[in-house]
């Protein structure tokens, strides 16, 4: 059994009381010159009381500096030798005298310190309301999905925002790398707008503006310290196919060690109606989830037309599914209502979809400058750098960040355990739907932890690896390089294009092929 230390001082008292660790007496000193002198606390309010930390002079004895401090009428306190110091509570006239004593190197009040990772949330700053209503805000201080790396299956990810930045101080790019599937793509970038907006939900963080910005801290994703990989499957126009789609989903698996890839979210839905058993696109994502990849897929907005829940990859039983609800713009949950246009239903093969739902009506998210979604529709341009839209496709990753959220502060949780505590915990609606709740999930139990049991995977995938058979695929595995220009991402640690994804299998499929369908985005504006 490993040793446990318990080095909570007995002795303090008063309304500061806290544990004073070594890291945080090691940034209280680092503190010291920038906070309160105890002659500014003297001069302001002599009989106040103050707590200080005292550090003493080499060759100085603990025994005398404690007796100094009883001497002046202070009483000392918890021992500090990694300073060759103690703190003490005194008042702030006597520690004036204190600091002047020759037997003292330095008298510093004892000041709080600040969390320079994340610019502290403060979901109360929020101009939205699903960080809040999901209860994803109150995870963020035990977890904001820092290390993990969550894949935008998309159109690419305008990297270069502030709200991507590694934080205030660091402008950095939390996206780590972005790949360039479709040969049409002539931007690295996202030149058409929607998978910004989706990266937003997932990792987006406001406070990481400057502080002085008006738009400062108001819009934040479910995971704000979460890494993002972008792979773009579309065109500048936003097209795309389910080859393309497939192909990034091979890119994270590919990659999922290099960029701690954990998650991937798939905001879209294939336009071509087909069991999951033989469905090449629910091929993919399976074997994204078979190698430990947990993949959230957006229900669609067929409302409960009869094929609504009848496309990959939301019709896949492995994958977590994601359908909107309306939260009313309110931080309650009481008043959530699934939303009418969100798909739900049996898919072909008897499972009920969606599995979960979140917040996906009037959301406000990060706007790609430039892009095509600011001239299709001027007035959802909120504040000239957010975005307003409503469809699964945003509600999706929403649940990638919360996703993201557990797998920082439970790493070995699988993807199946991740499915688990989000759909087994979710809140039940009045409507029939169940609502992701994240706290909840947090704090899972270990038979909630447990979902795919039973499940047969596609007819594609290897049983014994998990990954597509391609000897039975008729399309090839698309091989990566370091992408050249014009597609390198000035922001990215790393770029990549697609180089090998022509199929060269026996029906000689090319990613831009007629018999290949298309992929639709499920979003709405405003």
């Amino acid at each position: 059994m490993a040793a446990t230390f318990d080095v909570r001082p007995s002795s303090r008292r008063g309304p500061l009381t806290r544990a004073l660790t070594a890291v945080a007496v090691a940034a209280a000193v680092l503190l010291a010159a920038v906070s309160p002198s105890p002659a500014r606390a003297a001069a302001t309010a002599p009989r106040r009381g103050v707590e200080v930390i005292v550090q003493l002079k080499p060759g100085v004895d603990e025994a005398q500096g404690r007796a100094l401090v009883r001497s002046l009428g202070g009483q000392p306190g918890v021992d500090l030798h990694i300073i060759n110091g103690f703190s003490a509570r005194l008042s702030a006239a006597a520690a004036r005298r204190l600091a002047a004593s020759p037997l003292v190197h330095a008298a510093s009040l004892n000041a709080p310190i600040r969390e320079t990772t994340l610019s502290n949330p403060t979901p109360w700053t929020l101009e939205s309301s699903f960080d809040q209503s999901t209860g994803a805000s109150r995870l963020w201080y035990r977890s904001t999905g820092a290390g993990i790396g969550v894949a935008v299956v998309d159109t690419g990810i305008a990297g270069d925002l502030p709200d991507f930045q590694t934080s205030q101080g660091d402008s950095t790019s939390r996206v780590l790398a972005s790949a360039v599937v479709d040969p049409n793509a002539t931007a690295a970038g996202d030149t058409y707008g929607h998978g910004t907006a989706v990266a937003g939900l997932v990792a987006g963080n406001g406070w990481y503006r400057d502080s002085d910005d008006p738009l400062f801290g108001q819009y934040a994703g479910t995971a704000p310290d979460a890494n993002l990989i972008s792979v773009k499957v579309a065109d500048d126009s936003g097209q795309a196919t389910t080859l393309d789609a497939i192909y990034g989903l091979q890119f994270a698996v590919d990659h999922q060690d290099d960029y701690n890839i954990r998650v991937v979210n798939l905001s879209f839905r294939s336009t071509s109606e087909e069991s999951y058993t033989t469905d090449p696109l629910d091929a993919a994502a399976e074997q994204a989830w078979l190698h430990g990849i947990t993949v959230v897929a957006a229900a669609g907005n067929l409302g409960n037309a009869p094929d609504a829940v009848s496309y990959a990859p939301g019709n896949d039983p492995y994958v977590i599914t994601v359908g909107a609800t309306d939260n009313q713009g309110t931080v309650s949950n009481s008043d959530d209502v699934q939303a009418s246009w969100s798909s739900r239903g049996t898919t072909q093969d008897g499972f009920s979809k969606p599995d979960v739902l979140a917040p996906g009506a009037h959301i406000v998210t990060t706007l790609a400058p430039g892009s095509s979604f600011a001239g299709a529709c001027p007035t959802c341009v909120v504040g000239g750098a957010y975005f307003q839209l409503s469809g699964t496709s945003l509600a999706a990753p929403i649940v990638s960040g919360i996703a993201a959220d557990l797998l920082a502060a439970h790493p070995g949780w699988t993807p199946a355990m991740v499915k688990g505590a989000i759909v087994n915990t979710a809140d039940s609606l009045s409507d029939g739907g169940r609502e992701v709740r994240a706290t909840a999930a947090f704090w899972a139990e270990d038979d909630q932890r447990s979902s795919d049991r039973g499940l047969t995977p596609n007819h594609l995938i290897d049983p014994d690896t998990g990954s597509i058979d391609y000897n039975a695929a008729s399309w090839s595995a698309a091989s990566w390089s370091t992408a050249a220009d014009p597609l390198a991402a000035s922001w990215s640690a790393a770029s990549w294009s697609c180089v090998g994804c022509s199929s060269t299998g026996a029906s000689d499929v090319s990613p831009s092929a007629a018999s290949w369908s298309n992929i639709g985005w499920s979003t709405t504006w405003g």
